[in-house]
């Protein structure tokens, strides 16, 4: 599915890519998950073997394991198009979905009674 999804998005979208996306089984937890409750779907990945996405089934299913097929299938793609974006981001210079994602887990951090500075 995955593969079928990537094929179908433009390929200037993958370039520098060199690590290409890769479907981990695990699942992964984030580091601030207060209740085992928020997951890691995907990361965008730099280090010395050059740019890769990662996605993980194993966080896919937990979170979304009442999903259809066809709703699972619309999850998986935009969850690799949000790393795509960091990806791009990246090559061009800009944070903007890093500022975004920080949002995210500072909303999440409030909702259970965390005070954000």
């Amino acid at each position: 599915m995955l593969d079928q999804i990537a094929e179908s998005m433009p390929r200037e979208l993958f370039r520098e890519l060199n690590g290409g996306v890769v479907l981990c089984r695990e699942a992964r937890l984030h580091p601030y998950a207060q209740d085992h409750d928020l997951y890691i779907l995907g990361v965008y990945v730099r280090d010395n073997l050059g740019k890769s996405i990662k996605l993980y089934y194993g966080s896919f299913v937990r979170v979304f394991r009442d999903k259809s097929r066809d709703e699972f299938r619309e999850l998986l793609r935009h969850t690799l198009s949000h790393e795509l974006r960091h990806h791009n981001e990246y090559l061009a210079g800009a944070d903007d979905l890093v500022y975004y994602d920080d949002e995210q887990i500072s909303r999440y951090l409030r909702s259970k009674g965390f005070t954000i500075q």
